[in-house]
C-alpha cells in the first residue's frame, strides 16, 4: 500500500514538475514585467526626483549624476519589462532588476534609523508611517531571484532560442562553482543594502569559485 501511494505521488508531482516548466516561470515574467512597465513608464513621463536622494544611494550609484541614474533606472526598468515579457535574456535582465531594487529598497524604502530587528519588521509595510515600507521590493527580488538562477523556463524565447541553436536541455550541476556562482549573485546586489550580509555571501561565493579552480588544477 505504502508503495502504491509513494508510486503515485511521484507520477503526480512528474507531471506538475514538467507543466511546471512551463507555467511556474511565466507567471512570475508577466507580474514583474507589469511592475517595473509601470514603474519605468511613470519615470519616463515624469519629473527627475533622483536628485534629492542621490546621496542616499549606495555606493558607487551615489557617485553618479542623477541624469544618468534616472535615464538608468528608467530603460532598466522598460527594457527589463519587456525582456521578462518575452522571455529574452531573462537572466541578465532579471538580475539587473534585482541590482535595481536593491539600490531603490536602500535609497527610498529602507527605514532610515533601526537598532532592531523588531525596528526592521515595522519597515515591513506597504505604506511609510517612518519606519520604511520595504514590503514590495522585498517581494519583487525574491521574485526575480528564481529567475536569475532558473531562467524563464520553457515558454519563452531564451528557450526557443537554446532549441534552435543546440544549447539545451543542458545538465545540471551543483558543484562548489554553482553555489559560489550563486553566492556572488546573491551576495553582491545584498551588500547595497546590507553590507555585511551581502558581502560575506559574495566572499563565500569567491571562496568555493577558487575552491573549484583548486580542484581543476
Amino acid at each position: 500500500m505504502r508503495n502504491h501511494l509513494s508510486e503515485r505521488w511521484i507520477a503526480l508531482t512528474e507531471r506538475l514538475d514538467g507543466v511546471g516548466d512551463w507555467l511556474a516561470p511565466l507567471g512570475l515574467r508577466l507580474i514583474l514585467a507589469w511592475e517595473f512597465w509601470e514603474a519605468g513608464i511613470e519615470k519616463y513621463r515624469g519629473e527627475n526626483w533622483f536628485g534629492s536622494i542621490q546621496s542616499d544611494f549606495p555606493f558607487p550609484f551615489n557617485r553618479m549624476p542623477p541624469d544618468l541614474s534616472w535615464t538608468m533606472a528608467t530603460w532598466f526598468e522598460l527594457g527589463g519589462a519587456i525582456a521578462l515579457l518575452l522571455g529574452l535574456g531573462t537572466r541578465f535582465f532579471a538580475f539587473n532588476l534585482f541590482v535595481l531594487t536593491m539600490v531603490a529598497t536602500a535609497s527610498v524604502h529602507w527605514p532610515m534609523n533601526w537598532q532592531t530587528l523588531q525596528d526592521l519588521a515595522m519597515g515591513y509595510a506597504i505604506s511609510d508611517k517612518g519606519f520604511g515600507n520595504f514590503k514590495l521590493p522585498l517581494i519583487f527580488a525574491v521574485m526575480l531571484l528564481p529567475l536569475v538562477l532558473k531562467g524563464a523556463g520553457k515558454f519563452s524565447l531564451d528557450a526557443l532560442i537554446a532549441s534552435r541553436t543546440g544549447a539545451g536541455p543542458r545538465q545540471v550541476v551543483q558543484d562548489p562553482l554553482a553555489w559560489g556562482l550563486a553566492g556572488l549573485v546573491v551576495g553582491l546586489p545584498l551588500a547595497l543594502l546590507l553590507p555585511t550580509l551581502g558581502l560575506t555571501i559574495a566572499i563565500a561565493g569567491a571562496l568555493l569559485v577558487a575552491l573549484d579552480r583548486l580542484l581543476l588544477a
